[in-house]
């Protein structure tokens, strides 16, 4: 499956196909045909919806900005013939105005916002947010997004998600999943939430994780490399060393297993497969496995599995399948 943030063209492109189209939009009058070539537009790449999407939400922030700034902005010359240009110069300056200023760190605009976002078996997604962050969301996951005037919330309910947090002092961005929760300001960080425990992994900057009821001052701060686990009642693990490339893997369709456990790698094809994938007991769960696979072929793994280790793979009578000793 093609993972959403691939475009064929460049993201400047797109960001100016965008504004051109808004601009177009403002028009009193705009042809059927117009509309439906928009709609092509719109609909021919997720990263388009996110763009126009972005640019309607700066487009209404414009209401927040001082109002002699604005008008300024917004000045109307005499000839007519030059409105479309002089309106799409305004809608990049409102863009790179609101942008300077913070208006979504800053200021209220992004109370109110919410939304929710999930995926399907195998599928992945990029979802753009107001405020510039960015999230990846893995197979099988779902979350709720709420902005507030003095926080921006996430709720992981399921699943895996990396987040690119937009930098905002006065707005944390947290995260909450199962048992614990994470806040940052700032960075980039991968969320996994599994039935036992949720897992934080730190690619870039700091993070502070906790359990869902601790205190403000009872955390573990993590910075980039490190990772912890949050057991399900609320009990936060010290500080590890992880491989943050490794562990987000998933978000170029990939598999990577580095002295992973076969109930390690059960587990993790299992999200990528309608039936899951089961061992047969201890002894099979024990044994390691270093490889790398594609996310959407794990029939592959499967059949490679017993060439690698003293294992087979046998089907059970409701579909799914388990590893077995050879």
């Amino acid at each position: 499956m093609m993972d959403t943030r691939d475009c064929a063209c460049g993201q400047t492109t797109v960001r100016d196909d965008a504004a051109r189209w808004f601009v177009r939009l403002q028009e009193p009058a705009v042809s059927a045909d117009e509309q439906q070539r928009f709609d092509a537009w719109l609909n021919e790449h997720p990263q388009h919806r996110d763009e126009f999407q972005l640019l309607q939400g700066l487009w209404t922030a414009a209401d927040l900005l001082p109002a002699p700034r604005l008008k300024a902005l917004v000045e109307t010359p005499p000839s007519r013939q030059r409105r479309p240009f002089v309106r799409y110069a305004v809608a990049a300056s409102v863009l790179a105005v609101a942008l300077g200023l913070g208006l979504f760190s800053g200021l209220n605009h992004p109370a109110g916002y919410s939304a929710e976002f999930a995926t399907a078996l195998g599928e992945r997604k990029h979802v753009a947010l107001p405020d510039g962050s960015v999230i990846d969301m893995n197979s099988r996951s779902r979350l709720q997004v709420r902005y507030e005037s003095g926080r921006r919330l996430i709720e992981l309910s399921e699943g895996e998600a990396m987040f690119s947090v937009e930098h905002d002092t006065s707005r944390p961005f947290v995260v909450e999943a199962g048992s614990g929760k994470v806040t940052v300001t700032g960075t980039r960080f991968d969320v996994r939430r599994d039935v036992t425990q949720t897992r934080v992994a730190v690619e870039q900057g700091t993070v502070k994780v906790q359990g869902h009821d601790a205190p403000d001052n009872e955390f573990i701060s993590l910075t980039a490399g490190l990772g912890t686990h949050i057991d399900a009642q609320g009990q936060v693990a010290a500080a590890y060393a992880v491989n943050p490339a490794e562990l987000t893997a998933w978000r170029g369709g990939k598999l990577v297993f580095n002295n992973a456990s076969l109930s390690e790698v059960a587990a993790e094809v299992s999200r990528y497969r309608e039936k899951p994938l089961t061992v047969a007991n201890p002894a099979v769960a024990n044994l390691r496995l270093t490889s790398v696979f594609k996310s959407d072929n794990t029939e592959a793994l499967l059949k490679a599995l017993p060439s690698i280790l003293p294992v087979a793979v046998r089907t059970l009578a409701d579909g799914s399948q388990e590893i077995i000793s050879k």
